[in-house]
């Protein structure tokens, strides 16, 4: 076993241990028909408009893809982009470690779709960084106009935490800047990066952005129904989960998010709307996602088969076939 999968499987574990520490702590005090019933509690319009978000956030994610799909000058059309990385991401994002997961899934796709494996490690990267930048601008704008809330979590000074809210936005801009201006290419291994360009740089910003976005307002949506929440308060509290989220590894979140929200939040996040996101953003697509990734499989093999079967047919014929007499 080699010192990578040694630290894949230790990280795995670690992420696992804190995911069922935090979700007892979090869980311990209310008994499974409490839970169903603050889930209940949640008007049918609530949770309609949290789907809506959740709908738009995935809708959103493809745009990761095709960004990456179009950095490497691929003119691959958006639907196959748009199944490839909800099938990656749906069941990535819950399964844990999701930049190895649903790197292997889109190189199923793509590589079944002609990109080699250079192109496909690209696309996964320049999604990554979609990922961070989306993240550093919404961290940026929270942080800036709400510092409050994050300066009594993370136990810094209202000072501290508007200035870390300014260097977010200007790593963005400086980002912008990188990407307009260098062009020189870097070789890694024998393969070559290089800067998108501007135009996809900018829409890296703007779909990162309304991505994390729309996963806040799914958020707010869910605790608005029991409790006076403002969207800046819900997105602060998202913001910070996702930073304990990367610090811990855990599977999708699991535990993670639900505590630091709670945290945040306060009694403004019952116990009902913490799994009812949990539930809308993670688990449908998941349950969506899986089923879909099967059947997908299987025509790629059905086509593979009839393929190869046609191949071994032409094959046959043409050794029938007399031999030329010259």
């Amino acid at each position: 076993m080699s010192r990578k999968q040694i630290f894949t499987y230790v990280t795995l574990v670690i992420g696992l241990g804190a995911a069922g520490y935090l979700l007892y702590h979090t869980f311990r005090e209310y008994s499974v028909s409490d839970i169903v019933e603050s889930v209940a509690a949640i008007p049918v319009a609530n949770l309609l408009m949290a789907l809506l978000f959740a709908f738009g956030s995935y809708v959103c994610l493809s745009g990761f893809d095709w960004a990456g799909v179009r950095y490497v000058k691929n003119d691959l059309a958006y639907p196959k982009i748009g199944l490839a990385s909800f099938i990656a991401l749906s069941i990535g994002q819950s399964v844990g470690l999701s930049g190895l997961s649903s790197g292997a899934l889109r190189y199923r796709y793509y590589a079944h779709w002609g990109m080699n494996t250079e192109d496909v490690a690209k696309i996964v990267l320049l999604s990554g960084v979609t990922v961070g930048i989306g993240m550093a601008v919404l961290s940026g704008i929270v942080m800036v106009i709400n510092p409050s809330d994050a300066a009594s979590v993370l136990r810094l000074s209202e000072t501290a935490v508007i200035g870390i809210g300014v260097a977010c936005l200007l790593a963005t801009v400086g980002y912008l800047a990188l990407a307009a201006f260098v062009r020189a290419p870097l070789k890694i291994r024998g393969w070559t990066f290089e800067m998108p360009t501007l135009k996809i740089a900018i829409a890296q910003v703007v779909i990162g952005t309304i991505n994390f976005a729309l996963v806040s307002a799914c958020l707010r949506e869910v605790m608005a129904a029991s409790a006076d929440v403002s969207y800046l308060k819900a997105a602060t509290a998202f913001v910070l989960a996702n930073l304990a989220i990367i610090i811990t590894h855990a599977p999708g979140g699991l535990g993670v998010m639900e505590a630091t929200v709670r945290h945040v939040m306060g009694d403004q996040a019952s116990i009902g709307s913490l799994v009812a996101f949990r539930v809308i953003y993670f688990f449908i697509p998941f349950f969506i996602g899986l089923p879909l990734a099967l059947i997908v499989e299987a025509v790629f093999r059905a086509r593979k088969s009839r393929s190869g079967h046609g191949s071994s047919i032409d094959s046959h014929a043409m050794a029938k076939q007399p031999a030329a007499v010259g």
